[in-house]
């Protein structure tokens, strides 16, 4: 355990020394003694976790010295020992950030080591959400949390550091499992916010009679069964992140109590009459095309323009092809440290049936894969037989190193044609290709 570093400033020699030998008592304490206000400034390079401060010193005044401890570094506590019990010294020596006032007595031993000990766990817990907030910081960086190298990723990295960079609305669009909720958390996570709270909410999972609750919250006896006061998610996040999945499944008497929210930063809990100011930023996220929802009647065409702030597509993985592997590889490796295995590679061939596949169900699907391909394999390597997918979604692909690219484009035509009974109507949709590019590939290939 490190030993926390105690300065003791006092002009009383005797004094002094009482004070020194009654906390060396304390292993855990490092002791330095220093007779004036100027001696302890010159020591203050040696980084002290507490100063005790005798106030009448021989050549500075104490608010003098506590204010030069302060200035030089705000984290060292400082408790201040006087002979006076002057109320009106304290209370003005704490607000100027002494941690505690003391009077000299017969007892003051017992309450400085009581004061210090409480200043340690104090200090240990300020360690541990720094280090906690370090390794969050190093978890929801850009490149841990969002993972590939493809020209569509590196165009979301440079959205993200923009809306990081400031409080602008970002709205995340994408297929379900494209890392919406990933992407927000890392935005939060690298805003000047990242010491406060990140709210999620997945409007599709709440009843749409409860959701104005969950958001704005509730008065004790509000409605049946409001047993107690509910603060809502908005109130929750405080100044920091509130981020609204699912965005598009709100019925559109809440999108109108939602947009007023928005509007006005303020929230009043159901029952109650006083409005709540809230400070969170937004950040929503929806699998639909809001502008046809828009067009259909079931959005709010004022909301839609209120979120209009900063859009980020997500691209489905299909779309993605020279991240699937990057991916496959990240998650291969954090399933295995997780679960202290040694790390597994790849097989080519693995590679290959991974890159023949479409999933559907996009990263969170291929994280599920690979997790269980982790598991299923009996050796260092993830075999072919390992990678399993659902049978219906399966389109088998033959990759062959030496096809020219229109041999390729042939295969893959024959794959979906196979796939889908020769409805070529289906396989063009499915490739988004016109009937004629089928037709042709085919033709030169003798097939039809």
């Amino acid at each position: 355990m490190e030993k926390i570093k105690v300065f003791i400033v006092e002009d009383d020699e005797w004094y002094r020394e009482l004070l020194s030998y009654n906390l060396s008592l304390n292993p855990d304490y490092e002791i330095s003694k220093f007779e004036n206000g100027k001696a302890l400034l010159e020591g203050l390079k040696d980084r002290p976790d507490v100063v005790t401060l005798d106030y009448r010193l021989p050549d500075m005044e104490g608010k003098d010295v506590l204010a030069a401890i302060k200035d030089f570094d705000p984290e060292i506590e400082v408790v201040v020992i006087s002979e006076q019990e002057s109320i009106e010294t304290a209370v003005e020596l704490l607000k100027a950030g002494a941690y505690d006032y003391l009077v000299k007595s017969k007892d003051i031993r017992e309450r400085l080591l009581n004061v210090i000990n409480n200043i340690q766990k104090q200090q240990g817990l300020r360690k541990q959400v720094e280090t906690l907030q370090q390794e969050v910081g190093k978890k929801y960086s850009f490149e841990n949390s969002v993972v590939g190298n493809s020209k569509a990723l590196k165009e979301i990295f440079m959205l993200m550091e923009k809306a990081a960079g400031t409080n602008i609305l970002v709205t995340l669009t994408g297929e379900t499992g494209t890392g919406k909720e990933v992407v927000a958390k890392a935005i939060h996570f690298n805003s000047n916010r990242v010491d406060k709270p990140f709210v999620a909410v997945n409007m599709a999972a709440i009843p749409a009679e409860l959701i104005e609750s969950e958001l704005f919250g509730h008065e004790k006896g509000a409605f049946t069964g409001a047993n107690n006061q509910r603060i809502g998610k908005f109130e929750e996040a405080g100044k920091g992140t509130l981020f609204l999945d699912e965005i598009g499944e709100m019925d559109l008497a809440m999108q109108a109590k939602l947009l007023r929210a928005l509007q006005e930063k303020e929230v009043t809990r159901i029952g109650s009459n006083k409005p709540v100011t809230t400070n969170c930023r937004i950040i929503v996220a929806t699998n639909r095309n809001l502008a046809e929802e828009v067009k259909n009647k079931s959005f709010r065409e004022d909301l839609y323009f209120r979120l209009l702030g900063l859009t980020i597509h997500l691209p489905p993985l299909r779309e993605r092809d020279s991240d699937i592997i990057v991916l496959a590889k990240h998650f291969v490796k954090s399933f295995c440290e997780e679960n202290q295995l040694p790390v597994k590679t790849i097989s080519p061939e693995a590679h290959r049936k991974l890159l023949s596949y479409s999933f559907p169900g996009n990263v969170r699907e291929l994280k599920s894969v690979i997790e269980l391909a982790s598991v299923m394999s009996n050796n260092g390597e993830l075999s072919e037989s390992d990678i399993t997918f659902g049978a219906e979604d399966i389109i088998e692909v033959p990759v062959l190193d030496d096809l020219t690219l229109k041999e390729h484009t042939a295969n893959i035509i024959k794959a979906y044609l196979k796939k889908y009974d020769n409805n070529v109507k289906l396989a063009a949709d499915k490739l988004d290709i016109g009937f004629s590019t089928i037709y042709r590939v085919l033709r030169k290939e003798k097939d039809i």
